[in-house]
């Protein structure tokens, strides 16, 4: 979590970095290249990360409204979609990383590899985080812990103010 939110900041750093040295006239070429890498790593790590608290690729309306045995069936298959496509983040982005070494971004000349990188390294995080959801769930069931908020805090006491006014 920490990680992407550096990604970010560094992210939009360097966008204020590029469009002053732009403004100024004396562009720096090399920061297109770590702006894009930056907005790639933090795309793919932010993937993984909300794969890990079930932010991102779930689908939870259809599975809540669900009783018992076919709620666990759900989730699992739910579960196991997700980790064949992080399976095929691992297979498809590592060959897209062998590949990535023909082909040089300009001006520094790297190999395009290291933008591919961030592929099977979030396909390896969303599968460690996928099984460890799976194995979680059928341990401690699969109901996610209601969260209480500030806001929610703040509706109770108005509820609470209004039934106090409506008893009157």
């Amino acid at each position: 979590m920490v990680l992407c939110g550096l990604l970010l900041f560094a992210f939009c750093t360097t966008v204020i970095f590029d469009i002053i040295t732009r403004t100024i006239g004396h562009p720096w070429l090399w920061l297109q290249e770590v702006t894009s890498t930056l907005f790639i790593y933090a795309i793919f790590f932010g993937t993984a990360v909300a794969t890990r608290r079930n932010d991102h690729l779930y689908l939870t309306a259809v599975a809540e409204g669900l009783p018992g045995r076919i709620r666990i069936a759900v989730e699992i298959i739910t579960r196991l979609v997700i980790l064949g496509v992080a399976l095929s983040f691992i297979i498809f982005g590592y060959l897209n990383f062998l590949r990535g070494f023909s082909s040089f971004r300009m001006p520094s000349l790297t190999p395009i590899a290291s933008l591919y990188a961030a592929i099977p390294i979030c396909g390896v995080f969303v599968a460690l985080f996928t099984v460890e959801q799976i194995v979680n769930g059928l341990q401690n069931g699969f109901d996610h812990p209601a969260s209480e908020t500030d806001e929610d805090d703040h509706v109770s006491s108005i509820e609470r103010t209004i039934a106090k006014v409506g008893r009157r």
